[in-house]
């Protein structure tokens, strides 16, 4: 078993200045329109939806890299296809990803369900890549199921070229095809456990440990966050896919290429909640 531990204790600060920042930032928004498209700079693209249904969208189908929201997809796959008991030995290829990574070694072996944390929790590139290869054979095996399996979904306007999210010319998707995805993926509990953990811990098969914390960082900080990825290239810029629940109001969110991705996030999906809070009161 995976020891995973979540909880609003886990608090990250943000500074005075950071908030006066804030306060400049969304000021220009005042007097935008409450549906539709109000929060239009946040993002180059991004889509909105509450309970199911879309409330706000900005360019919503623009085809765009998606940097780590890939490895939802890889998630996916792996809990579709593969068993978490499964051992996985570490590749040199896997040893030499770059990017964010928890440094495993060439030769190590590890369970699925450890490597799936990795993946999920700290955007562990050699982590992903060792599941692609375990579950396709290799890296272009798995691509190819990444890209089936995306048709099988409706995602018309997405194509995969690797399992982990590096910029590629042939790896992009749009915020309304990622809401497929991360609708589809969170149907899983245990990928729904694993996103929502503020940190776990893990080892290899010989006892080596490793101490994730989450990179999404409205986990254990923003009130009701349950989910679900964040990411970040140079190409793609900073994204999110952002889950939150109170009450009976579920809010997913999707950013792609977002400067200010936590504190636009924040104030965005307080606007979703307030917003539908108040539509409730109307007779």
């Amino acid at each position: 078993m995976i020891s995973i531990y979540f909880g609003n204790f886990h608090i990250r600060a943000i500074s005075v200045m950071a908030t006066c920042l804030w306060v400049l930032v969304f000021t220009s928004n005042a007097g935008a329109e409450k549906t539709g498209d109000p929060f239009p700079r946040v993002a180059l693209s991004y889509i909105l939806k509450v309970n199911g249904k879309t409330l706000w969208a900005h360019r919503p189908n623009r085809k765009l890299p998606c940097a780590s929201l890939t490895k939802v997809m890889t998630a996916l796959l792996v809990l579709e296809q593969g068993k978490l008991e499964d051992i996985v030995t570490i590749s040199p290829a896997a040893a030499k990803e770059t990017g964010t990574r928890i440094g495993l070694r060439k030769g190590e072996s590890m369970q699925v369900g450890y490597l799936l944390a990795a993946t999920l929790i700290m955007s562990a590139n050699d982590a992903c890549r060792s599941l692609a290869e375990h579950i396709g054979g290799s890296e272009h095996g798995f691509v190819a199921l990444m890209n089936r399996r995306a048709k099988e979904l409706g995602m018309k306007e997405t194509h995969f070229s690797n399992a982990c999210g590096h910029d590629h010319p042939e790896l992009y998707s749009t915020a309304h095809d990622l809401t497929i995805l991360a609708e589809a993926a969170l149907k899983n509990r245990i990928f729904s456990e694993y996103v929502k953990s503020v940190y776990a811990h893990i080892t290899t098969a010989d006892g080596r440990s490793f101490y994730l914390e989450n990179k999404n960082e409205l986990i254990g900080r923003y009130p009701g966050a349950i989910g679900v990825k964040s990411g970040y290239t140079p190409e793609a810029g900073k994204c999110l896919i952002a889950l939150a629940e109170r009450d009976d109001i579920q809010v997913l969110l999707v950013l792609l290429n977002a400067p200010n991705r936590w504190w636009d996030s924040e104030t965005v999906l307080n606007e979703a909640f307030s917003f539908v809070r108040t539509a409730d009161k109307k007779p």
